[in-house]
């Protein structure tokens, strides 16, 4: 009689190439975290660069708000409109984690400066924070996570400086 079946050994080896192919998937999405964290970070700075620029370059007062709730920031105007994304015409700047496939991983734990969700900046690049009347920035931070990992990013009082750390 003639039965035909997998043998044992055939088995085993199916089995450790899946073990093999998991093992190296795990790593990958982790990572897939840790590189938008850091795409996230980056951008964030680059857009807080970005408004200091336009204060500094127009003269007039330009504002980041951040909302961790909805895990949206949108850069504003002194008359408090948002402004037209620069690259993506006909878009306002506002910027959607939950809904960019490149940083829904990412989630924007806290945005404090001094108190309020929203930094300022004047015609010399000073960071102000968002209570009325504007009173200079003591200290502004903005604090994302990922797949247990953490990011910082800080607006310098004074000066603006805009740094990323762990």
């Amino acid at each position: 009689m003639n039965h035909k079946a997998f043998t044992i050994i055939e088995i085993l080896i199916v089995v450790a190439l899946l073990a093999i192919a998991a093992m190296m998937a795990v790593p990958m999405m982790s990572s897939a975290a840790s590189i938008q964290i850091d795409s996230a970070a980056n951008m964030i700075a680059a857009d807080l660069e970005y408004a200091k620029s336009m204060a500094i370059s127009r003269g007039q007062k330009f504002s980041v708000v951040f909302d961790k709730t909805t895990e949206t920031y949108q850069i504003k105007d002194q008359d408090g409109a948002v402004i037209p994304h620069p690259v993506k015409k006909g878009f306002s700047y506002v910027i959607d984690f939950r809904n960019d496939r490149r940083l829904n991983r990412v989630d924007i734990v806290d945005a404090n400066f001094d108190g309020t969700n929203e930094v300022k900046f004047d015609y010399l690049g000073s960071p102000y924070n968002g209570n009325a009347p504007p009173t200079p920035l003591n200290s502004g931070v903005v604090s994302l996570q990922a797949a247990g990992a953490t990011k910082t990013i800080r607006v310098e009082p004074v000066t603006g400086y805009i740094s990323i750390g762990n």
